[in-house]
């Protein structure tokens, strides 16, 4: 049965409340991340991991986190690097986006990515950011990603951007 993800909420990772011990997306790394780093990086403010849980539930059904980061201008393709200083260009890391096998095919994915370039668009009201940036896992994730607008980066097509110019035009719609 496919749940629509409105029947999912998402909340910043409370290692103390959420059940992180069942979550099985199929990486053996994404799931690692969850149980064993994800509250360390929140304690040490190197990323904010939020969580989509069954309303009334605390069993994770994926994740996301959230860092800072930043990349040259020289890095993107040429027509988006004209239009860009030639300092470090601020941006945000999608660092991981997971789903439990058991929220698979059900749109959850989709739901998380768009959470987080909402988080990310609110963030733009105090800081500077250009673009979201992914790191694919893999060729799967990253035509994922791309489906969704995100460009490769000429020299790694397993790191990819989208401009906030883009992401603004995917929350309006």
């Amino acid at each position: 049965m496919t749940v629509m993800p409105s029947s999912w909420q998402v909340l910043a990772l409370d290692s103390k409340i959420h059940d992180r011990t069942a979550f099985s997306c199929g990486a053996a790394e994404l799931d690692r991340y969850l149980r064993e780093h994800a509250s360390q990086d929140i304690k040490r403010d190197v990323a904010r991991v939020f969580v989509a849980v069954r309303p009334e539930t605390t069993t994770i059904c994926g994740y996301y986190s959230l860092s800072a980061t930043s990349f040259q201008r020289d890095e993107m393709p040429v027509e988006q690097a004209r239009k860009l200083p030639r300092y470090p260009v601020p941006a945000v890391l999608l660092g991981r986006l997971a789903v439990d096998h058991d929220a698979q095919g059900s749109g959850l994915g989709e739901f998380l990515l768009m959470d987080a370039m909402y988080r990310t668009l609110l963030a733009t009201q105090v800081m500077a950011v250009h673009a979201m940036v992914v790191d694919a896992k893999d060729a799967a994730a990253a035509k994922f990603y791309r489906k969704y607008g995100f460009i490769d980066f000429p020299n790694n097509t397993q790191r990819l951007f989208l401009p906030m110019a883009t992401i603004r035009q995917l929350q309006d719609s």
